[in-house]
């Protein structure tokens, strides 16, 4: 659980910016001059936070810290915000959006998988109707997921965006409630892209803001039976036990939080505690890795428009809050 000094902590810095539009990153394919619009022209509903899948999962960090600290004062201003933001129009709009041809690769996968948490998170918001209003354009996503993997013949293990593990442990939480076919074919997927994996390194990329190796692991974590996981891993990680591969035990450093690619070395301290802690793994080490990367939450805006969320998973996992 996130304590209450951490959760306002971490809706203030959300609410700063889910609705700020500039500055922006657009991922936006363009079939002619009229397409050359202003980012909440494109997105009505997730035009801020930098880019469109950092506002779609700081809206999970919000309503998620709304659920949690029901009393905290940034509680109703969540609320109302979401009333404002979160409509049926906006949401009608996205949708329209998603489905113009040239948006056939719109943030795919990890923006996919973090609307399909979103609407996860909102479904057990039933004093609103928010999960209504997103419910369409998750199920148009949860369609993508079935067109991308019929084409997909290898896995991705980029430590970034692309990385099909991540996307898949988020999506297949969404599916195991909303969509028992799409949950089938996630953990078919997962077990013919990384079943036969075995020991596995951890590089760190100067750009990633994922743990490979511990996502794969926290996928399959929830593909396999408890058993056959606990052998999947011993092969996947023979030596952690051993405190190997070293590069995993080490928190990553930051050496300029004003450049975008690299901040996201905080984000991979995030994850690798998310990923223990759903592993049963972690104590000390989870916490220097967490200490490390703490202060980054409301620092500068290149990890601030995002690790919020990041550091909400390391905090829920394994807590029964997710």
């Amino acid at each position: 659980m996130i304590d209450a000094a951490s959760a306002r902590r971490f809706a203030r810095t959300a609410l700063g910016h889910v609705t700020l539009e500039y500055p922006n990153k657009l991922d936006h394919v363009m079939a002619g001059r009229g397409d050359a619009r202003t980012p909440r022209e494109l997105h009505p509903a997730f035009y801020g936070s930098f880019d469109w899948h950092s506002c779609v999962h700081s809206w999970w960090t919000l309503l998620t810290l709304r659920r949690l600290h029901p009393d905290a004062p940034e509680a109703g201003e969540i609320a109302v915000l979401a009333d404002e933001v979160l409509t049926a129009d906006n949401l009608a709009a996205e949708l329209a959006y998603a489905r113009r041809p040239e948006a056939r690769g719109f943030e795919r996968p990890y923006g996919w998988a973090w609307l399909l948490y979103l609407h996860l998170e909102v479904s057990r918001h039933s004093d609103h109707a928010w999960a209504a209003h997103i419910e369409p354009l998750a199920r148009h996503f949860a369609a993508g997921w079935r067109d991308y993997l019929a084409t997909l013949a290898h896995p991705i293990r980029n430590p970034t965006h692309p990385n099909t593990a991540f996307a898949m442990r988020l999506s297949l939480e969404w599916a195991d409630r909303f969509d028992a076919d799409l949950a089938a074919l996630l953990r078919e997927r997962a077990v013919r892209f990384y079943g036969e994996d075995q020991d596995a390194r951890e590089e760190v990329a100067g750009d990633a803001f994922l743990s490979a190796p511990l996502v794969e692991a926290a996928l399959m974590r929830r593909v396999l039976p408890p058993a056959d996981f606990a052998a999947w891993l011993r092969g996947f990680l023979p030596r952690l036990h051993l405190g190997e591969p070293a590069a995993l035990f080490e928190p990553c450093r930051v050496t300029d939080a004003s450049d975008g690619k690299a901040a996201h070395l905080d984000g991979v301290n995030f994850t690798r505690v998310w990923c223990w802690r759903e592993l049963g793994l972690g104590g000390d080490l989870a916490e220097r890795h967490m200490a490390q990367s703490l202060p980054a939450v409301d620092g500068d805006y290149m990890g601030s428009h995002w690790l919020a969320t990041f550091a909400l998973l390391a905090m829920l996992a394994g807590k029964g809050d997710d």
